[in-house]
Formats: structure tokens, C-alpha cells, sequence
């Protein structure tokens, strides 16, 4: 049985977290649509949510999150010579970027990309698209600063004399960004995050990593049905290359949305303060990455969840369709999913109320009235072992060891589940066979009866 390398997982440790807790609009936005369904009706709540099981659950309860620490960056000092800037509009609701900014935009000239006002301040225009030009500028001299042209590569709209053709020709020389058939390298259109995930991505060293990803299969020769960019969507949240807005969740990101200047610098300076270790342990894990053979319920499960890979982490978020969620669910601002959200997403059956993720879902799920990881698994008839784990069943974590269930995901097998993190920031396929989600496993439930 060929199973994937593990060697640098197995060494790899660094410190619990305690995630930031929930503020801002998320929490608002679940105190003000506080609303239970019971049975059929929609009931207002004048209490807590009542456990599952009695058939009433708060479709409005939140999952602060929980999972394994964001991996660690080095900031190296700052050369004195360099220079000494003050921006001039990073403030609410862009306090955020600050470190980032500072980073390309002072410490490096990568993203410092207009000039200075009459009184010394530079602006940074944090909330401003970035066009494909400026992050061709941007990445090639953060990751090739000294990389030569290719002359062989021409466009049909960039001029050759202009200061960005050379970044532009680099770029695509390089294989990080595209330019069309016809030619044309659309340097005023923004980037987005497949765009900037996959650059970055490849520019790390990690695209043969990414094409496994995209190609997953099972052990006995089942292929999914990948969704274009996957495996370089999947690792750019694995780096943490976007920022995970707890304070205004409307500015979280998904995989096709258009990126402004302060997502950008986060990527870029995220991606050049890893430690070096990161990448390695990222090829490795993914190596060889193969489920095993399941049965049509369960390969289902994968299939759906692949669709929603990047998606943002959202406290408090079930809802991955670009349609408003219901407002009986809470009014979430953008598509995107906590631990248990995920969970309800690839797993609950409709409820014939106001919970319909099917269709377009092409199965039925199963009943999972619990909101939250903990109710999930306290509610588990029986504790699985790690061992006796089956595709389709949930795990269940007790993040900070104080013997509380507060993370949950979907087990699909070989060691992996489909998972949102707060720390990484949204969904992705996550190794949980080793390392803080094996160390911090309670137990799992099993849901799915063949």
C-alpha cells in the first residue's frame, strides 16, 4: 500500500495558540439574529441554545475556532540606512496592515509605489485594487529581484519602454502570472486571490506540490474532479498569505475575489518572513497525497468540499453560496465557514426550513442538528478512536487543554480532513495524522451509517 512520505511533520512542533476571540461585526451580527428553529417554525430565543436533541438548535451560534498555530515568520531588523516613512491613510479600517506595509513598503521598496505628500507622509492606498502591473513590480522584486528578461516574451499592451515591462516580462518567464493567447499581459486589471495565491505558490518552489494537489485521487484510481487552482488555492492558505478579518468580516476574502493593496502586502509579507523550514514541510506533507478508496457517500463529500477550499474563515459562518444567507441563519456578510460551519456545509441534511444547502448539493447529508463543536461532540451516541476513523466521520479537538471540545472537522481519510481553521484562515484539506490535530484529538463521530 503506497502511502504518502512523512518525516518532517513528525519533528516539526511549535506553540499552542489561543485564538483571537470573535469581535467587530461577526459578533454583532450573531447577537442581533439570535433565532432557533423548532421544528418547522421559526421561534425567537430568549435564552442559550439548547443542546441538540431534543430537536432545537440555534442555526446562529458561533465557533470561535480553534487549530493548529499559524506557522511562525522571522522579521529580520530593518537596516539602518534604510529609510524612515510615515503612511499617510493606514488607519480604521486598515490599522491591519500596518506590519505588512512597513515591511514592503519601508523596510523593502517592493510595494512603495507613490510618492510623498507636501508634508513627508507617503500614502499606501490600502483599499485601493491592485493591478496586475504594480504586483508583477511587486513580487518580482521581493522574489527575483535580479532575474533577466526574456526577450522572446513580447505584449500586445505593454509598451517595451514602459517601467513595468520588464516585471511584467519576469513574471511570465517565470511562470508566475499569465499572459492571454493574443498576447496581452491586462495590466490595470486587479488581481485576485487565485492570482496572487498561485504566483506566490510558484515562486516558493511549490508548484509541483500544487499539481498533486490538483491531481487527487484514491487508492484504487478514482479521480476528483479538481476545481481549477485548487492546489495553489489550498497552499496559499496553508502559508497564510491572506488576512483573517476578525474585526470587519465584509473585507474577507475568497478565492475569485479581487484584492486590494492591504491583502496584497499581507501575501507578500507573509510569503518573505517563513521560516525556512515551511516549504519543505509543506512539499513533504503533500507528497503522495491519495485518499483511500471510499464509497459514493463519501466520495461525494470530498467532491463538495473541494469546491469550498479557500473559502474565508467566517465565526459563525454555514453558508458558502454567493446569494444572501437567510437572515434566520444570521445574515452572514460574506460566503465562508467556522470549524462547525464546515462541518454543517459538507454533512447537514436540509432541515425544511430555512437551513437549504440542497440543492445545489448532489446528495441529501444526514441529520446533525448540533450547531457547535462542542454540542456536536457531546452529542456523539458513541467515541470513535483515531483508528476506527472513517471517511465522513467528525473529529473533534480540545485546542487549549482544558478538556473542552472547541474544533471540529470532517475525516476523509489517509490522514486528512476537510477543515477551517482560524489560524489558517478559511478551508482547506488539512494532515491531521500527526502533529497538534493528532496531539489535540479527542475522539470522533460517526454519522454516516452504510
Amino acid at each position: 500500500m503506497r502511502m504518502p512520505r512523512r518525516r518532517l511533520k513528525d519533528r516539526v512542533r511549535w506553540a499552542d495558540h489561543t485564538p483571537m476571540g470573535p469581535v467587530g461585526s461577526g459578533l454583532r451580527r450573531r447577537l442581533t439574529a439570535l433565532v432557533v428553529i423548532t421544528a418547522s417554525a421559526l421561534v425567537v430565543a430568549s435564552g442559550p441554545a439548547a443542546l441538540a436533541g431534543n430537536g432545537d438548535v440555534d442555526l446562529t451560534a458561533g465557533e470561535r475556532g480553534s487549530g493548529a498555530p499559524a506557522f511562525p515568520t522571522v522579521l529580520p531588523r530593518r537596516a539602518a540606512s534604510g529609510p524612515s516613512l510615515r503612511w499617510s491613510d493606514i488607519g480604521p479600517p486598515y490599522r491591519w496592515v500596518r506590519p505588512a506595509a512597513n515591511w514592503v513598503g519601508e523596510a523593502n521598496d517592493w510595494m512603495r509605489d507613490y510618492r510623498a505628500n507636501s508634508d513627508g507622509a507617503y500614502p499606501f492606498r490600502p483599499g485601493r485594487l491592485e493591478p496586475r502591473r504594480l504586483f508583477a513590480r511587486a513580487i518580482v522584486r521581493a522574489l527575483a529581484p535580479g532575474e533577466a528578461e526574456d526577450p522572446s516574451i513580447t505584449f500586445t499592451d505593454v509598451d517595451p519602454e514602459s517601467r513595468f515591462h520588464r516585471f511584467a516580462n519576469v513574471a511570465v518567464k517565470l511562470g508566475w502570472m499569465n499572459q492571454s493567447r493574443s498576447g496581452a499581459f491586462h495590466p490595470d486589471e486587479p488581481v485576485t486571490t487565485t492570482t496572487v495565491h498561485r504566483a506566490v505558490v510558484r515562486a516558493l518552489g511549490l508548484k509541483d506540490t500544487a499539481e498533486e494537489i490538483d491531481g487527487l485521487h484514491t487508492r484504487n484510481g478514482f479521480r476528483f474532479d479538481t476545481p481549477r487552482h485548487v492546489g495553489v488555492l489550498m497552499l496559499g492558505m496553508r502559508l497564510g498569505l491572506r488576512y483573517n478579518n476578525w474585526a470587519n468580516e465584509s473585507q474577507d476574502v475568497g478565492p475569485r475575489t479581487t484584492l486590494n493593496r492591504a491583502q496584497v502586502a499581507y501575501s507578500l509579507y507573509k510569503a518573505t518572513t517563513l521560516q525556512s523550514w515551511v516549504v519543505p514541510y509543506l512539499a513533504d506533507q503533500y507528497a503522495g497525497f491519495e485518499l483511500p478508496g471510499m464509497t459514493q457517500k463519501r466520495l461525494e463529500i470530498v467532491q463538495w468540499g473541494l469546491r469550498y477550499v479557500a473559502y474565508p474563515y467566517v465565526w459563525g459562518g454555514e453558508w458558502g453560496l454567493q446569494s444572501p444567507e437567510p437572515s434566520a441563519l444570521g445574515g452572514q456578510p460574506v460566503p465562508g465557514f467556522d470549524c462547525s460551519g464546515i462541518t454543517w456545509w459538507v454533512t447537514r441534511r436540509n432541515d425544511g426550513g430555512a437551513w437549504q444547502v440542497a440543492p445545489p448539493r448532489p446528495y441529501e447529508g444526514w441529520r446533525l442538528p448540533q450547531r457547535t463543536s462542542r454540542d456536536m461532540a457531546t452529542m456523539a451516541p458513541r467515541r470513535i478512536r483515531y483508528r476506527d476513523l472513517k471517511p465522513g466521520d467528525l473529529m473533534f479537538y480540545d485546542g487549549d487543554g482544558n478538556n473542552v471540545v472547541d474544533h471540529v472537522d470532517v475525516f476523509i481519510g489517509n490522514g486528512w480532513a476537510i477543515d477551517s481553521s482560524s489560524s489558517v484562515g478559511g478551508v482547506s484539506f488539512m494532515w491531521v495524522g500527526s502533529g497538534w490535530y493528532r496531539d489535540h484529538f479527542k475522539w470522533g463521530r460517526r454519522i454516516i451509517r452504510d
